[in-house]
């Protein structure tokens, strides 16, 4: 009897619990070789596919799958690479079916955000325009946690800890100089066009005076003259101000602010430096000193400070993929049910990847303040649990000990490559 190979990557920006995700995988799999063989992983992304460059994780030992579990980075790494459409990028997709019957690959999981759910999609249909059966699950993956359907995305609740922590730190280093020095500090975080994680720092503020004293939401257009007076007030009354800024800040005519002009892989607009024009700004208008940050890579590796729920969760949607695959759900991927508030309780639910593909999740206005300045309580509330929890890694030397894979290349079966 024929038991068909699985076929396992990760896409896009990787996040401090992706890995974790690949260990539930791997680990769930293993668990039915009556009706999975081998799990192959994409070296980079969907690219390992496409330039049959896989890696047989058969030969990783349980010890060093476990290990995943406390590891961030992408452990057989990623890639911004999106598939065009069917119609007019055929070929591609003809490549990856091509790949997969070559290694007799029956079920393709896909760990990713917004694009990666429409690759995923893509190859569904395509499976099945050319007779070819392949049962595709994606993995919801994002920091960002703007995939719609699933309550909150894995790999958000690490992002939210870890700036929130860093804006209560930086808060209280800011407060004790701000009499004779830095009165502002501006920290600039991900989130193109959806602000949650700009909201997530809002949860280090208890009380009034805490900081950050201003949000900057991309759902809310900046303007100039009411945040200069929303700074030099909290000057006056703190002592200092502090900001959490989102990269997709947009001016008040709906432009980026700071779009450097290029483009990444997926045709996204480059972005950074908001937080410094944000800094630079209230020295030119008000005069006051300032310090700013880049969180960037920093806040979605930061596997040190990570959310056990965030764990937790992103454990338990690597294994519902496997699940669903081998019931021969086709063309879905595993969300995160809010069972209940308080006390809170979650669960596995299942969307339709043609419901996920492409489509964001914005901050919705009632988590915004009226002012557009901060969280409201209802955004309090939905945040606070996703960060609730630690699951610190193992150190060794005063580090975090993380794990390392020998991810050995399978031999190729193809003659010929394909250009990326």
């Amino acid at each position: 009897m024929r038991i068909p190979n699985a076929f396992y990557a990760q896409s896009g920006g990787v996040t401090a619990v992706i890995n974790v995700s690949a260990c539930a995988v791997l680990e769930t799999a293993r668990l039915f070789p009556e009706r999975i063989g081998k799990v192959l992983a994409g070296r980079n992304g969907i690219i390992g596919a496409l330039q049959e460059d896989l890696i047989d994780t058969s030969l990783e030992s349980a010890a060093a799958i476990r290990a995943l579990r406390h590891t961030p980075g992408g452990a057989f790494g990623s890639c911004r690479y999106k598939l065009k459409g069917l119609d007019q990028h055929r070929a591609q997709y003809e490549r990856l079916i091509e790949v997969f019957r070559a290694h007799d690959i029956g079920y393709f999981f896909y760990n990713g955000g917004n694009d990666s759910m429409d690759t995923a999609w893509k190859v569904s249909q395509i499976g099945e325009q050319l007779g070819y059966p392949v049962v595709c699950v994606g993995i919801p993956k994002t920091v960002d946690n703007d995939l719609p359907v699933t309550d909150n995305c894995p790999g958000f609740g690490s992002v939210a800890k870890y700036v929130a922590t860093s804006m209560r730190e930086a808060g209280l280093d800011v407060a004790s100089m701000a009499r004779t020095s830095t009165k502002i500090f501006v920290l600039e975080v991900m989130g193109r066009h959806a602000g949650w994680i700009t909201a997530a720092c809002g949860l280090a503020a208890e009380q009034e005076g805490d900081a950050p004293h201003i949000l900057l939401f991309p759902e809310v257009p900046f303007d100039e003259p009411r945040f200069l007076a929303r700074v030099q007030d909290c000057v006056d009354r703190f002592g200092y101000c502090c900001i959490g800024v989102s990269e997709g800040l947009l001016d008040a005519g709906g432009a980026l602010m700071a779009e450097s002009g290029g483009k990444d892989a997926f045709g996204h607009s480059q972005l950074g430096g908001v937080g410094q024009i944000v800094a630079q700004l209230i020295k030119d208008k008000l005069g006051h000193k300032y310090h700013w940050a880049l969180a960037d890579y920093l806040q979605r590796s930061a596997r040190h400070i990570a959310s056990a729920t965030d764990v937790e969760q992103a454990y338990a949607v690597g294994k519902a993929a496997v699940e669903l695959a081998v019931q021969g759900r086709n063309a879905v991927m595993p969300t995160i049910v809010r069972a209940s508030e308080n006390p809170y309780r979650w669960e596995i639910g299942v969307a339709e990847l043609k419901d996920v593909a492409n489509v964001e999740k914005k901050m919705p206005r009632e988590f915004i303040s009226a002012d557009g300045f901060g969280i409201t309580e209802a955004c309090r509330r939905y945040l606070t649990p996703l960060i609730s929890g630690e699951d610190f890694p193992p150190f060794r030397n005063g580090l975090p000990d993380y794990g390392r894979l020998r991810n050995a290349s399978v031999t190729r079966k193809l003659s010929g490559g394909f250009t990326i």
